[in-house]
Parts: C-alpha cells; structure tokens; sequence
C-alpha cells in the first residue's frame, strides 16, 4: 500500500507523510514522571480503566474450565495443572510481554497495535512487511470484537452472581445487564480520565476484597501453592492430551484485558500502568484463583461458580454488588481502547474521519467518538440478548484475544528488531517463546469457531473491509486529483499574460498536496475570476509519530505574487487547527495576514464508473463514507462563518 497525501473526505487537506518514528522516551511520559501528585491520580486512574478487564476474569476463568463445553474433570491434577496454566499465563505473557517489553516499544507516548503498525511503515511497503501491516491492520480490527464482546461477558458474569444467591433472580440477569451496559455508553462523553478517577477506588476495593479473602482460601488449602510449579502444567497435558488441549480456549479468558492494557499506554503512560499491576492487581488476582482452586479441592460439585461459592456466606451479596460494580469498570478498557484505535486509524488513514471530542484539557490521549460509543453500545445490548449467557459468549470471546496477540508479537518482533538491535538470536528467542504461547491459545480457539467464535471473526472482517475500502478509495481519490494540480509556473505565467483583479483580504486554500495548484484554487480562479490580497495554500500533513512539537508544526514559503505555502504538520494522535496554524505562521515571520480571511475547501461528489483500481462494489462503499464524512470545518476547527465550498465532481 502507499502511503500518499490525503484530502480530507469533505474536501480539505490532510495529507501524509512516512517518516522514522523518533526515538527515546516520550515527551508524555516524561512530563507525567515529574509530578509525583500527578503519579498517584494516574495510577488510581489507571487501576480502574486499564486493569477493571483483567481484574475481573476470575469470574469466569476458571469455571469455565471445569464447566464449560470443554472443561476437565474436577480432580486435584487438573486442579493444580490449570492453575499452573494461569498463573504462567499472567507471568508470561502480561507480566513479560506486555509489561516489560511491549510498554517500552511506545510510539512518542502511544501504544497499541496500529502504534506497531505507524512504526513498521516505510514509505513503501512492499513485500513481507506489507504483509505484516496488513496482519496488524487485522489485529486491529480483532479488537473491536474484544470491544463488543468484553462489556457483554465481563456484565454478564457479574450479574449471574444473582443467581447463585438464589434462583428468583434468574429471569433478571439479561435485563439489569442490559441497564447496566446502557448506563457504561451513556457516562462515556465524561472521557477515561474522568471515568478512571470515579472508577479506580472501585476497582481498588475490588482488588482489596478478591485479595482479602483469596488469601482467606488459600490459608485453608495451602497445598494448592504448589500450582506456581509449572511441572504442573506439563503434567495435566501429558495426562489430559487432546482435551487437556481444548481447555487452553478457557484459560485464555485469564487474560482478557492484556492488549487493551497496551493500547492505552497513551492515556496513562508507562509507569502507572506498571505501578497499578505490581502492587495491587497481580497480587490480588493470583490470590483470588489460588482460593477457588482451594476451594474445588475439597468441594469438586462448586465448579458452576467456584468463585461466588468460594466466599463465606455473609459475603456473597456484597460481592455480588461490588462485581457489577467492577464489570461496569472492566468494560472501560475496551470501550477506552477502542476510541484511541479509532482515532489512530483516521489518522493513518484507515478510517473516514469521525467527529471527536478531547475530553482532558493536559492529555490528549484521553478521547470521545459519540459514532463508536454508540455503535459499541448497540452491539454489546445486541450480543447480550443473543448469548444471554455468559458461558455461551465465553466460546466467542478467545479467538479475538488469541488472535490480536499473535498478530502483536510478530510486529513486535519485527519492530524491535529495528528499534532495540537486539542480538538477532535473542529477539529471535523471545518471538519464538511468544508465538508458541500465542499459536496455542489461538489454535485452542479455532476449535470454537461454531460455538461462537464466528462472531469476532465476522465483526473484524467487517472493519477490516472497511479500512480497506477506504484506504484503496483514498488512493484513488488522490490519484485523480494529482491529474488536476497544476504547475505554479504555469498557474503564474497564465497570471501574467491575462491578469486577474486582486481583492482585499487573504483566501486560504486547504490543500492535500503540497506541490502546484490545488484543484480548489483553479476552480476558484476558473469560477469567480479574482485572486486575493494574499493566498495561503495550507496542507496539514498527518506524520507517522504520535506527537509532533510544537517547533516544528508550522513552516511556510513564498511563491511571489502574494501566494504563500503553509505546512502544518500533526502527530496521528493529535488533532489539527487550522487557526492556530496561521497564528503560529505569522510568529515564525510570515507577512501579517490580510482581514478579512476566507477558507476555501474543496467538496468532491464522486462519480462512480466500472473500470481499473477497483470493483464498483468498493467504489460504491468509498463514496457512502465519503458522503458520511463529518464536516471539514468542525474536523480542522475552522470558523464556520468564513468557509467557502466549492464543489467538484471526479470521475472514480
């Protein structure tokens, strides 16, 4: 795929670079480190929205082990052996890969699959690493699976506590999970920041209380501790074989939360992250499956509900209450995580642009897509009245999990290789130890394909059409306004010979090229036969990191004749304004621009028609997101009052 400049869908300019990510540690995470105040609401924040997912999967995780379509016998090896799967699980591939390793592979302060992929394109690419972007861009489209698929059975679970504390509430779960998931949407214009501060005592206390009486469990039984043993592990496959196999499709749900975990890094940074999970998550969970597995020891018939029959009596409602609570926290991850996935796709170009909202006014990580929330919402209540359990949603959640994670670790791999300069044999030794672990769980997940599992697989091929539509349509699109751009010696020697009135005033032509005329100015000179005081041709160019200073945003030259070229170039993750961009101009000596100042953007309606580039079907699809497009004047922050369109139809 090339990676060209873009017009932006209503007709304004955005265009792209590929250029070397910067490397070292991120301007954020620096300034983040030099508050200790600072340290302590992002690591509470941080508890609540990045680890509610993860915190929570002792719900569900090892009940379905023993419960599930494809559970074990309740017996003391399996017992041990799927602890040991576990908590190696956690250690290995949260603790390692993503903690340790994947957390320092940030994109100026950005995590995340499409961060990987930013960072993996050249301004070619060809052959296997065109490969590999095309990997990641499905990796990034299995995660909006995770995101309807995680609210749906972390609430579920939570809610199904009910009916272990009596089967009145049976008929209610679906309903309260269904009222629970629509109040989760409706908070989410608060922004993660927000939402994080109010949820993290939560999933705090969560964490405190799953801790507490796990090691209340633990006390009673202390021989589970040898499931910290990974012989264990090796044990229960020697002996379970092809079933032992199967239950890997199970404990993956330990690990629910891991890849939103890195796709949030920009919203809190490395260190709260890391402090959270070290001091408080980790323990706690390791406590809490540790006690269940005590408790299965000496009660095997528990194994519908080992973690709500695993608490003493007097506890049970409270927990249930304070699990909804933490569900309703769990499923912020996701929902965070799939806002900054989205707004890195438009960015890179792999998404129409969407209307958004910078919900912090210190960390613009921290985002709100009302289009996503939604669509998030009406498939999450969707999947809910469908699966309406969570052990049936529990067959269809692994596979995205599976899949992104192996995905991740080859662009890790790759990445790495260019970032760090490993030794070639020990990066190869950590892929490989990463892709075994992966292709386990994923080929583990594949058996549950119709059970299930077809439902993330439909929902990432879904979104990955799309962004291929569109960015194959984006190409196209560029391909034939290039054939429109016209010289600027030639635009200027037509000038001279029959010249044309100058107004009063400064025209600002948004531009997605930054070489000759753009089509709008043509069409402009062609319509209304007059030329400006001064013309600025303004191209915002979308760079390949996820920030740029703020030194080197704007820089300008002159053409003679009054026309000036301004460039203003934006990280993936940051958001463009045009007037800001002007003033920044006239402090970097640009001639103080003429009152009153106009913006000139282009409207492109496209003509479809059969022929090369693509089938008429995704044409067709290109110009319906085309047509969706929010406006440009909102997306570039352009006073509304002072913007001309000029329309132009392009045959496509």
């Amino acid at each position: 795929m090339g990676h060209r400049a873009e017009d932006s869908p209503r007709g304004a300019a955005g265009a792209r670079r590929d250029l070397p990510t910067k490397r070292g540690p991120s301007r954020l995470g620096q300034t983040r480190r030099a508050a200790p105040q600072g340290l302590a609401l992002l690591t509470l924040s941080a508890l609540g929205v990045v680890f509610g997912d993860l915190g929570t999967s002792p719900l569900y995780s090892l009940q379905e082990s023993f419960h599930g379509p494809h559970a074990v016998e309740v017996t003391s090896g399996n017992i041990l052996g799927v602890l040991s799967l576990i908590i190696w699980s956690l250690l290995v591939v949260v603790c390692l890969k993503y903690l340790t390793l994947l957390l320092r592979l940030d994109n100026e302060g950005e995590g995340g699959i499409l961060a990987l992929v930013a960072m993996l394109r050249p301004a070619r690419s060809r052959g296997g690493r065109a490969m590999l972007v095309g990997l990641g861009l499905f990796g990034a489209a299995l995660l909006y699976g995770d995101g309807v698929i995680t609210p749906s059975i972390s609430v579920l679970s939570a809610v199904e506590g009910l009916k272990v504390a009596t089967p009145v509430f049976e008929p209610y779960v679906v309903p309260l999970t269904v009222l629970i998931l629509l109040a989760l949407f409706f908070v989410q214009p608060w922004g993660p920041g927000r939402v994080g501060v109010v949820f993290g005592p939560i999933v705090a206390l969560w964490f405190l209380s799953i801790g507490a009486f796990g090691a209340w469990g633990v006390l009673r039984a202390p021989e589970v501790l040898a499931a910290f043993n990974p012989w264990h592990a090796v044990r229960f496959f020697q002996e379970s074989g092809w079933h032992g196999f199967r239950v890997l499709g199970s404990v993956i749900l330990c690990l629910t939360g891991a890849e939103a975990l890195y796709a949030d890094l920009g919203n809190f940074g490395r260190r709260p992250i890391r402090l959270a999970w070290f001091s408080l998550a980790l323990p706690a969970l390791l406590l809490s499956y540790l006690s269940q597995g005590a408790f299965l020891l000496h009660h095997p018939e528990a194994a519908d509900a080992p973690f709500y029959r695993s608490l003493p009596g007097q506890a049970l409602y409270p927990m249930v209450v304070l699990a909804m609570l933490a569900t309703v926290v769990a499923s912020q991850a996701l929902i965070s995580a799939v806002f900054s996935l989205t707004h890195q796709a438009t960015q890179l170009g792999y998404c129409p642009r969407l209307t958004l909202r910078h919900t912090s006014p210190t960390h613009e990580g921290q985002i709100y897509l009302p289009a996503i929330n939604w669509a998030l919402m009406t498939a999450c209540v969707a999947v809910v009245l469908n699966f309406r359990s969570s052990q049936s949603l529990a067959s269809a959640y692994g596979l995205a999990v599976s899949g992104t994670m192996l995905i991740t670790t080859l662009l890790f791999g790759s990445v790495a290789r260019r970032r760090w300069h490993w030794p070639p044999w020990a990066l190869g030794l950590a892929v490989a130890g990463f892709l075994l672990v992966d292709a386990s769980f994923l080929g583990a997940n594949l058996l549950k394909i119709s059970e299930g599992g077809w439902l993330p697989l439909v929902i990432a091929s879904g979104v990955f059409l799309l962004m291929a539509v569109w960015r194959r349509g984006l190409e196209l699109l560029l391909d034939q306004r290039d054939t429109h751009t016209v010289d600027m010696e030639k635009l200027f020697q037509t000038l001279s010979r029959s010249p044309l009135p100058r107004v009063r005033g400064t025209a600002v032509f948004l531009t997605g090229t930054r070489h000759g005329a753009p089509l709008v100015l043509m069409h402009h000179l062609a319509h209304n036969q007059v030329l400006h005081e001064q013309v600025v041709l303004l191209t915002v160019v979308t760079e390949n990191e996820a920030s740029v200073e703020p030194s080197e945003r704007v820089s300008w030259q002159s053409h003679g004749q009054g026309v000036t070229r301004v460039t203003a170039r934006y990280g993936f993750m940051e958001h463009p304004d045009v007037p800001r961009v002007l003033e920044q101009a006239r402090q970097l000596g640009l001639e103080v621009l003429t009152e009153p100042v106009t913006f000139y953007i282009g409207r492109v309606t496209l003509s479809v028609r059969r022929g090369r580039g693509a089938p008429l079907w995704a044409k067709r699809l290109f110009r319906l997101m085309l047509r969706n497009a929010p406006p440009t004047t909102d997306h570039f922050r352009l006073p509304a009052r002072r913007v001309m369109e000029l329309g132009a139809q392009v045959e496509f």
